[in-house]
């Protein structure tokens, strides 16, 4: 098994137990090896809410430090996540991991998200 089979089955593994509704709906968190990536899904009709990414041309243009999927720049991806959920009135959400530990880029991110009042 390599590592990304078993991020997958960690993935698949939680998602039976987590679902996105219209009053709580699902933050799903990517990493590529270039990128991050955050949808806000709601899995009852199957739409996407809103999206947020490091290859945006908002988020580079306010953020010139390097890399684009690390610690900095999960934070500051947080920051525009929760920005966008507060002016779409969502306040609570569930967190989908994306099957990947939580510590390092994708605990920096959440706590960013919760940092602008959103609760998960």
């Amino acid at each position: 098994m390599t590592t990304k089979n078993m991020r997958i089955i960690r993935h698949q593994r939680l998602r039976k137990r987590i679902t996105g509704t219209d009053e709580k709906p699902r933050l799903a968190f990517f990493k590529s090896l270039k990128y991050l990536y955050a949808q806000l899904i709601d899995d009852t009709q199957g739409i996407t809410i809103l999206s947020a990414s490091s290859i945006e041309p908002v988020f580079r243009k306010d953020f010139k430090e390097g890399s684009l999927k690390n610690k900095n720049a999960a934070k500051k991806l947080g920051e525009i996540c929760g920005k966008r959920m507060q002016e779409k009135g969502v306040k609570v959400i569930v967190f989908d991991r994306g099957g990947f530990k939580y510590h390092g880029v994708v605990k920096e991110f959440a706590d960013a998200v919760r940092k602008e009042g959103v609760q998960f």
